[in-house]
């Protein structure tokens, strides 16, 4: 499978709305695609890469780059990494993964983080099988 990796781009909005809503149980309307992904295109601490299959859009990786006390480069948090259920298992997910280790490697950075639900223990061995080790629980509260 052929797979191209590149930053996410306006024509890819509608994709990737639904990759956030179908794939991640996400409830986005494009509004807020649109508004976030305006918002942040020029704030280099954020960035988002989509893999195309014959230019459809079949997957995405979205981060942030985090500053960290005593830590000068500060770290990478994948904030979302989600790939069409019908192109699971075919490489995807892996290569959008080292594509942000790459990235993160020409800034230095060497500390990637990210969080996923206790129930998605499918993505718990995908992480695992990347080198990924886990370290702690992540809470939250909504306000």
């Amino acid at each position: 499978m052929d797979i191209v990796i590149r930053e996410i781009e306006k024509k890819d909005y509608p994709n990737v709305l639904s990759l956030w809503n179908n794939e991640l149980n996400c409830n986005y309307n494009v509004e807020d695609v649109v508004a976030y992904y305006e918002r942040v295109k020029t704030d280099e601490r954020y960035k988002t890469f989509v893999a195309l299959f014959n230019d459809e859009v079949v997957g995405l990786i979205s981060s942030v780059w985090s500053y960290e006390i005593g830590c000068e480069v500060g770290f990478m948090h994948i904030v979302a990494l989600a790939v069409k259920t019908e192109k699971h298992n075919n490489g995807i997910g892996t290569k959008l993964i080292k594509h942000i280790e790459n990235y993160a490697t020409e800034k230095r950075i060497k500390n990637i983080i990210l969080n996923t639900g206790i129930q998605h223990t499918e993505a718990h061995a995908f992480y695992k099988s990347n080198g990924y080790e886990n370290h702690s629980w992540c809470f939250n509260k909504k306000l």
